[in-house]
């Protein structure tokens, strides 16, 4: 019986389907027009990175591509090998005396001119590791993988979130590419036709480059209030990672009086962000594939702020958050973790941590207990609006409204990913005095059990804003009024086994005296609780409607050629 050839390979990595959606924006490689030898050395900054190798002193150096430019991974290591190569060659050839001081001065004069150098700067030859793949998106930069291979710096190539890493040097390589100025400058003309507006002038970090001689060529033309942002680190300006007028300094309000033209397609969050503060926003595209020269098109993000919002009133009835690292390089992140953590538990719900890599729908599902996730990442890679997700995503600033009661939960439309500015606002509010916290424990202590009772029976009713129903356990970390007044006048009972304890039907399961979700779920809701569970357990004295269970006995072993039965040294 003959075989089928294979016509294709088969398929052995993960489907696209199950793979987390990388906020960078994708890139079209083969329409992009391959790069000569000149070009390339400019493209990806060659003679700069060995510059700032060499300046910087750093032996191990860790290259980060984006998957789209790993083809062109192996041609800038050589380049840099190369580079790092002829910079050393240099230096020894500087220090080393000319022919004539040899003429003149003979031996002696070499080694006194070679004793005020100091040859051993330069260390042990530089070793470039290229980083295969990345823990998380390809905007952040991959310490984790880096510190696998014992890296002193990363070179980090493409487009970039710049979020401020926690342990290594960082070395941007923002990959230029071309742009066609004269069709951006009649795009802008055709969208800004009076000159005397206020508009900023911000492309995408690959084509940032171009943003001063635009800027230039604008300005003879006669527009005389437009401003070229800058890129900057700091993703909690009021224009993420790029600098803005003066008066916005000054005020952030008056960046509502701007209107935005952006080079290239923002990614989501970005967009999000900068249409919540600036007046409009026109995108000039740059994967345009027509004869006819591209419009810069007009933004709109109240669909995708519509759908944010009802994600996060859909999360407020319930009871078990899932936080995901999706992050292990960002700077604070472990300080935005307890952050969301103790918000989670002050509004008496239960949350859990989970560190998963690259997030898809495949992970987040097994766990059928967790009503809604929180991801913790940079700022762009935190808006996951993916529709393979069973239950809703969202990021520490929309949690911050989820947990607050209906009458105070008020959102103007403004939407930030920069979990920062919400660890900023809370250090901005006003602390309570010693003598007001004081005063305010001293009541609660005088609270009686009827004062509790009367303050749980007089809480209103919670709804499922989507589907209507009472929620009758949206928080089940607080504990119901009788147990509140055992523990406070009883505040060293405590169960002595820390094991999951069966109660009567309609009470909570506890672990370790703490009412557990979890537990609870696992006990009714679940249905597969593990191998094992799915066949009945015999007891020592079986009823004669019960089912004996057989024995365990030692299996055979060995090889295929002579197996072992138990204890019996004889083949079979």
């Amino acid at each position: 019986m003959s075989t089928q050839p294979l016509e294709v390979a088969p398929v052995l990595s993960t489907p696209d389907t199950h793979i987390f959606e990388d906020p960078t924006p994708p890139v079209d490689v083969a329409r992009l027009p391959r790069p000569s030898n000149e070009q390339f050395l400019v493209i990806y900054e060659v003679e700069r990175t060995v510059r700032e190798i060499r300046a910087g002193k750093w032996r191990r150096i860790a290259l980060q591509f984006p998957d789209e430019m790993l083809t062109d991974a192996p041609r800038v290591f050589e380049a840099l090998a190369r580079g790092l190569k002829h910079a050393r060659s240099d230096r020894i050839s500087s220090v080393l005396p000319n022919s004539s001081l040899i003429d003149s001065n003979g031996a002696e004069g070499i080694s006194k001119s070679l004793a005020d150098v100091n040859l051993s700067e330069d260390g042990p030859q530089e070793k470039l590791f290229i980083l295969a793949d990345t823990s998380y998106g390809a905007c952040c930069v991959d310490e984790i993988a880096a510190e696998h291979v014992d890296a002193d710096v990363v070179v980090h190539y493409g487009r970039s979130c710049l979020s401020p890493t926690a342990r290594l040097p960082v070395i941007y390589v923002f990959t230029t590419r071309p742009l066609a100025l004269d069709m951006v400058l009649h795009a802008f003309r055709e969208t800004y036709p009076m000159q005397d507006g206020k508009i900023i002038l911000m492309a995408d970090i690959p084509y940032s480059n171009h943003v001063a001689l635009l800027l230039e060529r604008l300005q003879h033309d006669g527009y005389s209030n437009v401003f070229a942002a800058e890129i900057i680190h700091d993703p909690s300006s009021p224009l993420p990672n790029r600098s803005v007028p003066a008066d916005v300094k000054e005020k952030a309000e008056t960046l509502r009086d701007y209107q935005l033209f952006h080079i290239s397609d923002p990614p989501q969050s970005l967009l999000l962000t900068l249409s919540s503060r600036v007046g409009a926003i026109h995108i000039y595209p740059t994967d345009n594939s027509s004869a006819a020269p591209p419009e810069a098109l007009l933004a709109s993000s109240a669909m995708t702020l519509r759908r944010r919002y009802a994600l996060l009133t859909r999360l407020s009835t319930v009871s078990i958050f899932g936080i995901l690292i999706n992050t292990l390089s960002v700077r604070n992140y472990i300080h935005i973790l307890n952050h969301v953590k103790e918000q989670i538990a002050a509004a008496g719900k239960k949350s859990y941590t989970f560190v998963v890599g690259k997030v898809n729908a495949a992970k987040v599902a097994n766990f059928s207990e967790v009503g809604g996730w929180v991801v913790i990442g940079c700022w762009e890679s935190s808006l996951i609006e993916s529709k393979d997700f069973w239950k809703p995503i969202i990021t520490p600033f929309e949690l911050s409204l989820a947990l607050k009661g209906d009458a105070e939960r008020v959102w103007t439309g403004e939407w930030t990913g920069d979990f920062q500015a919400v660890l900023t606002e809370r250090a901005n509010v006003p602390a309570i005095s010693d003598d007001h916290a004081a005063e305010e424990n001293g009541d609660e202590e005088r609270l009686q059990d009827s004062d509790i009772g009367s303050e749980e029976e007089s809480a209103p009713p919670e709804f499922d804003l989507r589907t209507g129903r009472y929620v009758s356990h949206s928080r089940p970390m607080q504990a119901p009024p009788s147990q509140s007044a055992k523990k406070a006048s009883d505040p060293e009972r405590r169960p002595t086994s820390s094991s999951l304890m069966k109660r009567t039907n309609g009470d909570l399961a506890q672990v370790g005296g703490v009412v557990s979700p979890a537990a609870e779920f696992l006990r009714n809701k679940r249905t597969w609780q593990g191998l094992g569970s799915d066949f009945e357990i015999a007891y020592d004295e079986p009823s004669s409607t019960d089912t004996p269970g057989a024995l365990m006995e030692l299996g055979r072993s060995g090889i295929a050629r002579g197996y072992a039965v138990g204890d019996d040294s004889s083949k079979t």
